[in-house]
């Protein structure tokens, strides 16, 4: 997905696209920070139904990367780990401001979490984040992201 494919969406969005034996998810968004925070919420909605899901609290994290690209699948990441780690879905993201200087790029989230126990699981759990074909870029009707996800 290019800045071109976006043409004719407007907001902000997502949608799962067939993958062979992987979730592939793409995303798009008036901003970065935005386009972020749908892709997480479309991997998450891919698996799980977190509608009667308890909330556990917020928590954030800063992630630091060298490029967009890396920076997408660091969010992504984060969202895997405190999945396995410590049994927790995000039901809302905020992403702030992504800056970096000498080339660095930086972006602070905060999650509204909830119990993974008390989620309905729809779907296959993801595994890993793929560093194939991962983007993010801005074109002329905002941003647009893709990531593909091994479950």
């Amino acid at each position: 997905m290019d800045g071109h494919e976006s043409a004719g969406r407007s907001g902000s969005g997502h949608r799962s696209v067939p993958h062979t034996a992987d979730l592939r998810v793409e995303a798009w968004a008036p901003t970065a920070e935005g386009c972020i925070g749908e892709l997480v919420h479309g991997v998450v909605h891919s698996f799980a139904d977190l509608s009667g899901a308890r909330i556990v609290g917020e928590r954030g994290c800063t992630v630091v990367a060298a490029s967009d690209a890396d920076l997408l699948a660091g969010v992504l990441e984060e969202v895997v780990y405190r999945m396995d780690a410590h049994g927790e879905l995000p039901v809302a993201v905020a992403v702030g401001g992504i800056e970096g200087p000498g080339g660095a790029r930086t972006v602070a989230v905060r999650f509204r979490m909830a119990d993974t126990a008390t989620a309905a699981l729809v779907g296959a759990v993801p595994k890993a984040v793929s560093l194939h074909d991962l983007d993010l870029c801005a074109g002329p009707h905002g941003w647009t992201c893709r990531v593909t996800v091994d479950v």
